[in-house]
C-alpha cells in the first residue's frame, strides 16, 4: 500500500515537470520534503514495481509535426520481436505495440508515426516497410486530436 507521502509524490509526478534546471528540487519543495528524499522515494517506488517509468510528452504539433498516423501492420509471429524492435528504432516512431490478432482484424503490430505532412508520414511508412520487409499494413492518418493527457491517479 502507498502511504500519504507516496500518494502526494505520485500526484506531482503525473503532472508537468517544472521547466527548470532542477525540476525535482521544485517538486520536493511543493511536497514539503527535500530533493534527496524525493529522489529516494521515486527510486523505491520504481524498485517496488509501483512506478514503471517517468516519461515526457512531446506536443508534436507545437514542435512542427503537423501530421501523424497510426499504422497497423501484419507481421508473422516468428518475426514479431525482431520487427517490433526494428520499427521502434525509427526516430519518427513514438509508439510501437504488439496486439493479439482478432478474428476480423489480422494486424498485430502498431506504430504511431509523426511527420510534417501527410506525404511525409506516407514516406516514413514506406521506409519502414522497405527496411523490415513487411508489406501488409494499413495507414490511418489522424484527422483531429481530441485528447492528449496522461492518466491521473491521486
Amino acid at each position: 500500500m502507498l502511504d500519504d507521502l507516496e500518494k502526494r509524490i505520485i500526484h506531482y509526478l503525473q503532472g508537468d515537470l517544472p521547466l527548470t534546471a532542477r525540476p525535482f528540487a521544485v517538486l520536493a519543495e511543493r511536497i514539503g520534503i527535500n530533493e534527496e528524499e524525493l529522489l529516494d522515494r521515486i527510486k523505491s517506488l520504481k524498485e517496488q514495481g509501483m512506478l514503471r517509468r517517468l516519461g515526457a510528452t512531446l506536443y508534436h504539433q507545437r514542435a512542427g509535426f503537423k501530421a501523424n498516423a497510426m499504422v497497423a501492420w501484419y507481421v508473422p509471429d516468428d518475426k514479431i520481436d525482431e520487427t517490433g524492435f526494428l520499427m521502434a528504432t525509427f526516430k519518427e516512431v513514438s509508439h510501437c505495440y504488439q496486439r493479439k490478432i482478432q478474428e476480423k482484424w489480422r494486424y498485430n503490430l502498431f506504430t504511431m508515426v509523426h511527420g510534417k505532412s501527410k506525404k511525409d508520414c506516407q514516406d516514413i511508412v514506406r521506409r519502414i516497410a522497405e527496411k523490415t520487409g513487411i508489406k501488409e499494413y494499413i495507414l490511418l492518418l489522424t484527422l483531429k486530436e481530441y485528447k492528449k493527457t496522461s492518466p491521473g491517479y491521486f
